[in-house]
């Protein structure tokens, strides 16, 4: 049984799909796009995340042509964001953090009250 003296959490995951329900860009594509930042190539972001490089490569492609715009580009031997890529990466964060807090203080007026454990006295 769980320890009913924590209270509760919501959770929620936010993404971006294209009228025909396509992903075009969430937490997951964040984080290939973070890594690449990080690390400068695709290769080792696929590496680091665990995933095939083809995997990560079809990912940003697939973002690419939903957005109708470039998130990676080549750059000597490895690969640098665009402009475009980090103010999308800075306004998703913005996003996730405003649902997540908005969704909290939705909770707890909705539902916290009604469903959460009484705390002993």
């Amino acid at each position: 049984m769980t320890d009913m003296k924590k209270p509760f959490h919501l959770r929620s995951k936010v993404w971006i799909e294209d009228g025909s329900g396509g992903m075009v860009f969430g937490l997951g594509r964040y984080r290939v796009l973070d890594a690449v930042d990080r690390l400068g190539s695709l290769q080792a972001a696929a590496r680091e995340l665990k995933m095939s490089y083809r995997a990560v490569w079809c990912r940003v492609h697939v973002s690419e042509e939903r957005l109708g715009k470039t998130l990676v580009v080549r750059d000597g031997k490895g690969s640098r964001l665009t402009a475009f890529a980090r103010d999308l990466m800075k306004q998703f964060r913005r996003l996730q953090t405003i649902v997540e807090t908005e969704s909290d203080d939705v909770y707890r007026t909705l539902l916290a009250d009604r469903i959460e454990p009484e705390e002993e006295q």
